[in-house]
C-alpha cells in the first residue's frame, strides 16, 4: 500500500537579503513562488496518495494555492523565523500515520523539475529505503526538497526561531536523490540572482 506523502510548499520567508518580498518578484515572465507551485500542481495531479499544501505569510500567494483547490495555511509566525514555517505545514500531526512522508519543498528554487518530485514520490514508496529520509543532491552539494519520514514528527515540532529541517536530520539516515541537473538546487537570494541562471 502507498504511503500518504504531504508536500509542504513553504514560501513564506522574510526575503531579508534580497530587500524585498522575492517571491512575488517576476523571474521568467512570472511571479517566482509560482514556478515551483505550478511545477507541482502538475507534477502531483489527482494522485490520492498525495497532499499539497503552501504555507505563506502573503495573501496573493495564499490566494493562488486556494484558487487551485490546495491547502493554503496562513503563517504569519514564519517572521520569526522557518521553524514556523514548517509547524504550520504540518498542521495537525496526528493525522499522520507511520508509513506517511513529509516533502519539503523551497517556494525560491524556480528550475527544480517535476522529475525529481517524482523520485521523491517513488523513493517515499520504496520499502528498502522505509527507515530513511532523503534529500536533493547534485555532485557533492546537498539541497532541498528534504523528505522526512513521519517518525521525525517529534524533531521537527521541536525546532525552535529559524532552525530549518537539517537540524532534525542530525544523526538520522539520509539518502541523496540526484536531480538532473545544478540548476535545481540553485535557490534565489539577491536581486543578481534573478539574472544569474
Amino acid at each position: 500500500m502507498k504511503s500518504k506523502k504531504y508536500i509542504i510548499y513553504m514560501a513564506a520567508g522574510n526575503s531579508r537579503r534580497f530587500g524585498e518580498n522575492k517571491l512575488l518578484s517576476h523571474y521568467r515572465g512570472k511571479a517566482l513562488y509560482r514556478h515551483g507551485l505550478d511545477m507541482l500542481i502538475g507534477a502531483v495531479g489527482d494522485r490520492e496518495d498525495v497532499e499539497l499544501t503552501v504555507v505563506s505569510q502573503y495573501r496573493e500567494i495564499l490566494d493562488y494555492a486556494e484558487e487551485h483547490g490546495l491547502r493554503a495555511v496562513d503563517s504569519p509566525g514564519s517572521r520569526e523565523g522557518v521553524s514556523y514555517t514548517i509547524k504550520a505545514g504540518i498542521g495537525s500531526p496526528e493525522n499522520i500515520e507511520d508509513g506517511d512522508c513529509l516533502i519539503f519543498v523551497v517556494a525560491d528554487q524556480p528550475l527544480l523539475s517535476a522529475g525529481t518530485i517524482g523520485k521523491f514520490l517513488d523513493f517515499a514508496d520504496d520499502e528498502a529505503y522505509a527507515d530513511c529520509n532523503a534529500a536533493a543532491a547534485y555532485g557533492e552539494q546537498n539541497g532541498n526538497p528534504v523528505l522526512f519520514r513521519a517518525r521525525m514528527l517529534p524533531r521537527l515540532l521541536a525546532l525552535q526561531g529559524d532552525e530549518g529541517g537539517r537540524k532534525a536530520l542530525i544523526d538520522s539516515p539520509c539518502h541523496r536523490i540526484f536531480t538532473d541537473t545544478a540548476g535545481e538546487l540553485q535557490d534565489i537570494d539577491v536581486k543578481e540572482d534573478l539574472r544569474s541562471f
